[in-house]
């Protein structure tokens, strides 16, 4: 019986230790998986930072860009009605 149960010590022993190295193999990859995630959710951040800059200029930049357009249509619309008079 104790040849039996050295046999049954080794097979156990051998299973545990290939789940070890498995599970050691597999929270590497997760470790190096988890990397990469960082590095994307930084860019991701980045870029919408700068999405929110350029559109913060848009809208800065919007504002005069209409009046400039209001005058131009009023100077437009004076210039027409003079052309009617003569």
């Amino acid at each position: 019986m104790e040849d039996a149960s050295y046999w049954l010590l080794i097979i156990v022993s051998a299973t545990l230790s290939v789940f070890l190295i498995l599970a050691i193999v597999a929270l590497i990859f997760f470790i190096k998986l988890l990397g990469s995630l960082r590095r994307i959710s930084v860019k991701a951040e980045n870029v919408a930072e700068s999405v929110e800059a350029a559109a913060e200029t848009f809208e800065r930049s919007a504002k005069p860009m209409a009046v400039l357009k209001l005058v131009s249509n009023i100077a437009d619309s004076v210039a027409k009605f003079r052309k009617k008079e003569k």
